[in-house]
């Protein structure tokens, strides 16, 4: 009897331990507040958005993708054109803020509009501050703008999608 308590005692030390060192394991989330994204936007209530309300950290896929929802069913809305996303008045030229729930090692942030990448940031490797912020040049577009912007996990197959809504001019 006391060999399979040691047993168990040991294995439930040991598992935990073990899937904290497993490789390829994302322990990041984040998303851009501000200008509000469009998670952003679900999460303080200003849109019917399902279960992205409580999680806007969460919209994680494999890398590659052009969709606001990375790819994830649970946040389909978020590709949701029709959606009355409120749209932040901006110039030519716009900056960006991450909020990080858990920063992890980064490649790149990269910012895109309509499939045209706009700016890519490496950050080779390194963990991303709370709070980083990036400017970006629009390059000389008017009107309603999304821009999809992708954080690119450094040790991972998965990036973190976030779509910003602009009126731009």
């Amino acid at each position: 009897m006391k060999r399979k308590l040691l047993a168990a005692l040991a294995g439930a030390t040991l598992v935990p331990g073990l899937m904290l060192a497993a490789p390829g394991l994302a322990s990041a989330h984040g998303y851009i507040s501000g200008p509000p994204s469009r998670q952003a936007q679900c999460a303080q209530g200003l849109l019917d958005c399902g279960d992205i309300k409580y999680e806007p950290q969460s919209v994680e896929g494999p890398k590659g993708l052009q969709s606001c929802s990375g790819g994830n069913s649970r946040f389909a809305e978020l590709d949701d054109d029709s959606k009355p996303w409120r749209a932040t008045p901006t110039g030519n030229s716009v900056t960006f803020t991450w909020t990080f729930t858990a920063p992890h090692r980064t490649s790149t942030f990269d910012y895109y509009v309509g499939g045209t990448l706009l700016k890519s940031v490496n950050l080779g490797g390194a963990q991303p501050q709370q709070g980083l912020q990036h400017t970006v040049d629009l390059g000389g577009r008017t009107g309603r703008v999304k821009v999809l912007a992708v954080w690119n996990v450094y040790d991972t197959a998965n990036a973190f999608y976030s779509c910003v809504d602009l009126q731009v001019g």
